[in-house]
């Protein structure tokens, strides 16, 4: 095996079968995620972080991320209009920091 195969499987293997669950009582509403994600699903989120686009790096991580229990996309990327005018800016704190950190506390949320 190659050492370029062995980087690939190492995160297939990684993502295969282990997606995360929570809940969002405000949303009711199962949001699923994997532990990880590659390059090119993070880069739009870090350049977003990089140009001091803090909200926007928030919107395409749950963009990006938020997932159903297939494993399926929950939001589009037309839905990006709607949550950043039309959703509690909280519960998207909450959602992208669980998305990101695999949990997400009431302090995180009222430092943001």
């Amino acid at each position: 095996m190659s050492v370029i195969d062995k980087v690939t499987k190492h995160f297939n293997e990684s993502i295969d079968n282990n997606l995360k669950k929570f809940y969002v009582d405000e949303w009711d509403l199962d949001v699923w995620y994997y532990p990880t994600y590659s390059f090119k699903d993070e880069n739009k989120v870090m350049n977003a972080q990089a140009s001091g686009k803090t909200v926007d790096a928030l919107i395409e991580t749950i963009i990006i991320k938020a997932r159903d229990g297939e494993g399926k996309r929950l939001f589009k990327d037309a839905d990006r209009t709607a949550l950043m005018n039309e959703a509690d800016p909280h519960i998207v704190i909450k959602v992208a920091g669980a998305i990101n950190n695999g949990e997400v506390s009431s302090e995180d949320i009222e430092k943001n």
